[in-house]
């Protein structure tokens, strides 16, 4: 596992260790102490069981509760989903390959797991824009919320947010058009390495599509939910004589408020977590890839933390879950 390198001049022996020493093109391996990697990994699998056990709660809550199963709810347990298989099949090959730093798995377990990753990470962020979209007409068009937001439309929505990004990522991770004008063999020189390097253009398109624009679209919407909102009850609190059914009206809209505020939390988590990677991803290329491994790997572990928070926000601040979640749990 390691080569014995003699400097004669200043008398020092220092060990290269190799991701695959029996290939003659093998990377280096990255060294660490045994208490290191330990602590590397005992952190990692914490966050993944966080990650799988928290989403699985989530599932099984919406699917077990009639009173949770609603349209924005369904979008939820889609979303559940897609953070549950991040957990289960993207963070563990992650952790091996942040702590040991080599890919033993070869090129097309590689590719798959790029793809995978790239696919789960835009079906979430066009998840949390459904469900943007979903809250802005039951607060600001609330008189055909119910005639426009219906099961078969949702159902429909969510299955084209699942299956554009798998078209997408996996067209441009096994057609490496993300790679072009770039040198490859200079990239990709070693065995042992799983690197999704973006070109200056794919860099900026995909960070664009995927992220920013999103992003934008999420962020106008929440804030004329919330203008409406304040509006909605700056005027019910004017009132002076407020009948039992206008009451109720107003505790209904309360409780699509506090949705609203819930959901752009998570909104805000997802925001804050993939930023600095995004960031990254759109800059390294044109600082010549001078981005560390050590620094991807660190934002790309911030990122999937966000998997792991969505749960914890729908405990703290939604009721009904709060109360689902303690149900499961206890019986």
């Amino acid at each position: 596992m390691d080569t014995l390198i003699l400097n004669k001049t200043d008398a020092v022996v220092e060990y290269v260790f190799y991701c695959l020493p029996h290939q003659p093109n093998s990377c280096p391996q990255i060294h660490r102490c045994s208490v290191v990697k330990a602590g590397m990994y005992i952190f990692m699998l914490s966050t993944i069981l966080l990650t799988v056990l928290g989403n699985l709660l989530v599932i099984i809550s919406i699917s077990h509760f009639k009173h949770l199963q609603c349209p924005t709810n369904f979008i939820i347990l889609s979303l559940a989903l897609v953070d549950c298989l991040l957990g289960c099949l993207i963070m563990p090959f992650s952790m091996v390959r942040s702590v040991e730093g080599c890919w033993f798995l070869g090129d097309i377990v590689c590719k798959v797991h790029s793809g995978l990753d790239m696919s789960l990470c835009m079906i979430s962020i066009m998840h949390l824009c459904l469900v943007s979209i979903e809250r802005y007409l039951a607060i600001c068009e609330p008189l055909t919320y119910k005639m426009t937001v219906t099961n078969t439309n949702v159902v429909v929505c969510v299955s084209i947010a699942w299956l554009i990004p798998f078209m997408y990522s996996f067209g441009i991770v096994f057609s490496n058009v993300n790679t072009l004008g770039l040198d490859v063999l200079m990239l990709n020189s070693c065995v042992g390495n799983c690197a999704l390097v973006f070109n200056k253009q794919w860099a900026v398109l995909g960070s664009f599509t995927n992220f920013f624009i999103p992003g934008a679209i999420m962020s106008s919407l929440y804030l004329k939910i919330f203008h409406v909102a304040n509006k909605q009850a700056k005027i019910i609190s004017d009132m002076m004589a407020i009948t039992l059914n206008e009451m109720k009206s107003h505790s209904s809209e309360q409780r699509e408020r506090k949705a609203a505020k819930t959901l752009a939390i998570v909104m805000g988590a997802f925001l804050i977590c993939w930023l600095p990677f995004f960031i990254a991803t759109i800059t390294d290329p044109f600082i010549e890839f001078l981005t560390p491994v050590v620094v991807f790997d660190t934002l790309v572990w911030f990122g999937y933390f966000n998997s792991a928070f969505n749960p914890l926000i729908y405990g703290f601040f939604y009721p009904r879950f709060r109360k689902a979640f303690k149900i499961i749990l206890t019986k």
